[in-house]
């Protein structure tokens, strides 16, 4: 199944996709990514709530700010495409269409959560979505969306994994692994870097010898990327279709740098001193993904200002509900502390 090829084949090339509405585009679009960001942003603020009050325990890492990367491109993917993340999971899950209610049961442990309450906030996971988890161990789930690319291609599925990873992951050797293997056996597979400045407290300025072209991270493996503006979603849509399209049409893997930014520590825990307040409040202003698509939304008269705040009131009572059937639904009895440990084979 291996094949010798030359590593110009791919070169990779710097590429923004252009945040003009495409003619795919419409109205409805605009209003349901909307609703996703929103409901992924609202959701992240209870779930920081909840942490406050210690109802959810051991690590919680929020995706706000971020919102844009996912909802894009999963607006391109298809229902037998799959992906998986690392543990900055929840924003992932709701946007591949998983129940609010049970996502917000797991992080708070309990039996009516995805997977019983036993795997928190950081190990979801849903065949039925295609989501093959949230991952604790940095760059783990690279490796793993590479092998189910194989299966994809080894099965004839015609479908993609999409595996995201931060930009501290990046430094990880599995990943690049990954890369040689996704490469050398044309997988169907994006790898989506969501580059939002910082690996944990440390900028990637500091960690990285290249931080500001983190697509070329492939080249030597002839797999081209991207760089792509991650709190334009419409951008990100743009860019996916066309990263997307490459791997299902058996070209091989495809790089994504997504240039995002998240607005809260790395995880709860994390008071994240090591940026200024002056930074996060300057990125909110200018290039917060819902405010942008905000102003798309009241330039192309698409909804009025009341209609966006029944949005909003909708996407408050969606989540105080999922709040509400987190607190009522009872720990898991201890005998599940045997179960789902080994596959039936």
């Amino acid at each position: 199944m291996a094949t010798k090829k030359t590593p110009t084949k791919r070169a990779p090339k710097k590429r923004t996709a252009s945040s003009a509405l495409p003619s795919d585009v419409n109205n409805e679009m605009i209003l349901d990514f909307y609703r996703e960001m929103l409901l992924i942003r609202r959701f992240e603020e209870k779930a920081g709530q909840l942490y406050g009050m210690g109802l959810i325990g051991g690590f919680c890492h929020l995706y706000i700010g971020q919102e844009a990367v996912v909802v894009g491109i999963q607006s391109v993917l298809e229902e037998r495409d799959t992906i998986l993340t690392s543990y900055r999971d929840h924003g992932h899950m709701l946007a591949c269409g998983m129940d609010p209610d049970g996502v917000m049961a797991e992080l708070t442990g309990r039996i009516g959560g995805y997977s019983k309450g036993k795997g928190g906030s950081m190990h979801m996971f849903s065949e039925e979505k295609g989501f093959y988890g949230g991952h604790g161990i940095v760059g783990a789930q690279v490796p793993i969306g590479t092998g189910i690319a194989f299966a994809h291609k080894y099965l004839e599925e015609n479908a993609v994994n999409v595996a995201y990873l931060g930009d501290g992951a990046l430094n990880q050797g599995q990943v690049y692994e990954s890369f040689n293997m996704a490469s050398l056996w044309d997988l169907p597979v994006v790898y989506v870097i969501e580059n939002n400045r910082y690996g944990m407290g440390t900028s990637t300025e500091r960690s990285s010898a290249n931080s500001t072209e983190l697509y070329q991270r492939g080249s030597a493996y002839g797999i081209p990327g991207m760089q792509v503006d991650g709190m334009d979603v419409v951008a990100v849509r743009e860019a996916a279709k066309v990263a997307v399209e490459h791997a299902r049409s058996g070209k091989g893997p495809y790089i994504m740098e997504m240039m995002t930014y998240r607005y809260r520590g790395h995880s709860m825990s994390d008071p994240a001193k090591y940026r200024s307040k002056e930074e996060v409040q300057k990125v909110r202003e200018e290039r917060d993904p819902i405010e942008r698509l905000r102003a798309v939304m009241v330039k192309k008269n698409v909804i009025d200002e009341a209609g966006m705040k029944q949005i909003d009131k909708d996407v408050k009572a969606i989540v105080s509900k999922s709040a509400e059937f987190a607190q009522s639904s009872p720990e898991p009895d201890p005998s599940e502390l045997y179960t789902d440990v080994y596959a039936d084979a």
